[in-house]
């Protein structure tokens, strides 16, 4: 029944994201006051000075332009020490020359990983699951990705994915399977009788039928 009720209170897409307060690698955060005016990628990975986990938070830091070219700013999360973390970012500079700048929480009592569902007992109790949770200025959650602790994340798809809702909101539009910027969008259905008349009259859209029509901006 507990575990029911922590699934029914983890964060949903469309939610305002859960306010809290943290240490990270880059000093205090009050995460509704961190980066104003920015889109936020927040994501978790299970333990610092692990293999998967350290491909990841490269992954994310080798992309940290493009991030920054899309208004969006990163912050990470473990159950680790603000010292393992500090050591990890450390190790990982001199061995590969990736530098983790973004901050790292360090969620030692758990609090955040819980608040977010991080936690999920059949995967582990103890180390957060590898979420990705994309918020946007208004601190409203618009996707949630989880993995498991055995698959690494695809950066590219988490980096299409910020393009494709920012793109969305910016022009009105649905985006299609696979989509990536420069292909066509989908146009909204038409919702009365009037609107699909003129749909079906309009020769500059592209008509599989008059519900699903493509345009290209």
């Amino acid at each position: 029944m507990e575990s029911n009720q922590e699934i029914n209170s983890m964060p949903r897409i469309g939610d305002t994201a859960p306010d809290f307060e943290a240490v990270t690698t880059t000093g205090k955060m009050k995460f509704s006051d961190y980066a104003p005016g920015k889109w936020k990628v927040l994501f978790s990975h299970p333990a610092d000075f692990t293999p998967v986990c350290t491909t990841e938070m490269s992954g994310f830091a080798e992309n940290q332009s493009t991030f920054d070219e899309h208004n969006t700013a990163l912050i990470g999360l473990s159950i680790d020490s603000i010292h393992s973390h500090l050591a990890w970012v450390n190790n990982v500079r001199q061995k590969t020359g990736v530098y983790f700048q973004f901050p790292i929480i360090a969620d030692l009592d758990m609090k955040v990983s819980k608040l977010y569902g991080m936690l999920q007992p059949n995967e582990s109790e103890t180390a957060a699951v590898r979420a990705v949770f994309f918020i946007d200025p208004e601190q409203k959650i618009r996707l949630i990705m989880y993995y498991p602790l055995n698959v690494g994340r695809n950066m590219d798809e988490i980096v299409r994915a910020l393009k494709a809702l920012k793109y969305s909101d910016a022009n009105k539009v649905a985006i299609p399977l696979n989509w990536q910027p420069g292909d066509k969008v989908i146009v909204p259905p038409p919702k009365t009788l009037e609107e699909m008349d003129a749909r079906i009259a309009d020769k500059s859209i592209e008509k599989i039928d008059f519900y699903l029509a493509k345009k290209q901006l």
